[in-house]
């Protein structure tokens, strides 16, 4: 009944909130009489933080339009949806240019795996942007739950295991595979169930970011909670069904918002002072940093649904039971053995401030791929970073992905 509930409470609250922005805007507007009365910056200060604490935030846009190709050149970008699954879609950022120009380019193909874990894939919006110059860029764009009907059939750890692999095949064998966070543990199993099967398809290398190969290394809170809550705790508190207002009417989902409450939940006080400055930016006018609110925000609030089989067993496989690390996965009857990975590069990329994926837990990934020469093996500690400055900000452009393109350069 909490998904029910709190659909009803958003129901309720629609009016309050679309009056909040509105007066927000009456006693803001230069053209309003109201905006020139005595505290009206305060006033509208007010109002629309009480909109932007209430209102609904749908997913954002990637709004990547273009990009530079030999440092000086603009080129716009189109986005095309190159395959289309139930749960996900390929999504390519292809770059307007006839076959023969970017032919000329040889460019490196890169598959980026977004994570499945609460946000949208364009929390990875950043790293998009800054591997476009040097790369053909495609992105796993994963759909909110509620909205796949029951007709789509379950989607389990082992469906994102053969999405992977199915996205791979399609674009293969020239890719090279970059995961970030919660996709690194189904990405291996991926390529190393292919490398068993000697896949010609096999991607040329495989970077991996912050992701949780052996969370018994380091463990962090997020860690520790899936360990110190029984299993059978999360299927009875965590798991809801979409309520009838949605194409996905009768799943059964790991709602968004309990995943948003969790996110806020892991630092109280610092989502309190963030919104604290941004009423005291727009009381004092200052527009700029109100903005880069903004745009933190409705990222940072636009959350989808997973699906129940899928969350449940992430949590049971990869944190309760570390599978993965322990030589025991099965996928369907096959058994995941990163050792029999031997020709594909392999470079793990770790925050030395990282407190969701701990210090160890991605370069795990170096102990089990361990027929992979050391030539084609790459691990680096990204100094004072924290787990979404592996991926996005200052040290990701400046530090990280320069790193990533000239790996990816070395094994083409």
């Amino acid at each position: 009944m909490l998904y029910q509930f709190h659909e009803m409470n958003r129901t309720l609250l629609h009016p309050l909130i679309q009056w909040a922005e509105a007066s927000s805007k009456l006693f803001s507007n230069p053209i309003s009489p109201l905006a020139h009365t005595p505290f009206s910056q305060r006033i509208a200060a007010g109002y629309e933080l009480m909109y932007r604490l209430g209102k609904n935030y749908e997913k954002p846009e990637f709004g990547i339009t273009e990009t530079f190709v030999n440092e000086h050149t603009a080129v716009d970008i189109v986005e095309e949806v190159t395959m289309e699954l139930p749960f996900c879609r390929l999504l390519h950022f292809r770059k307007d240019l006839s076959p023969k120009a970017f032919s000329e380019l040889k460019q490196p193909t890169v598959l980026l795996v977004a994570p499945l874990s609460g946000h949208h894939s364009t929390l990875l919006r950043d790293t998009v942007r800054e591997l476009l110059p040097l790369h053909d860029v495609f992105i796993t764009d994963w759909t909110d739950a509620s909205m796949v009907p029951l007709s789509a059939g379950a989607f389990h750890l082992h469906d994102y295991v053969y999405y992977v692999q199915d996205f791979i095949r399609t674009l293969g064998p020239d890719v090279h595979v970059i995961s970030v966070c919660q996709p690194t543990v189904p990405v291996l199993a991926a390529i190393s169930l292919m490398a068993s099967e000697n896949d010609p398809k096999l991607p040329k290398s495989m970077t991996m970011m912050g992701g949780p190969i052996d969370p018994r290394r380091s463990p962090t809170e997020v860690n520790n909670l899936a360990t110190e809550k029984p299993f059978s705790w999360f299927e009875n508190t965590v798991i809801y069904s979409v309520p009838p207002t949605y194409p996905g009417y009768g799943r059964k989902v790991y709602p968004g918002f309990l995943q948003h409450a969790g996110f806020v939940a892991m630092n109280p006080q610092r989502h309190a002072k963030s919104h604290w400055d941004f009423y005291m930016h727009l009381r004092e006018g200052d527009n700029a940093s109100a903005e880069e609110h903004r745009k933190f925000y409705d990222e940072y609030n636009a959350v989808l649904d997973m699906p129940a089989e899928y969350y449940l067993e992430t949590i049971k496989t990869v944190f309760q039971e570390f599978s993965l690390p322990a030589g025991t996965w099965e996928v369907e009857g096959k058994l995941v053995k990163p050792q029999d990975i031997k020709n594909v590069a392999l470079f793990t990329i770790e925050g030395e401030l990282d407190d969701i994926s701990g210090s160890g837990q991605t370069q795990a990934a170096q102990d089990l791929c361990s027929a992979i020469p050391a030539s084609k093996k790459k691990h680096y500690i990204a100094p004072k970073c924290g787990h979404y400055g592996i991926f996005a900000g200052r040290r990701w452009r400046e530090l990280i992905c320069p790193q990533i393109s000239e790996f990816i350069k070395s094994n083409a």
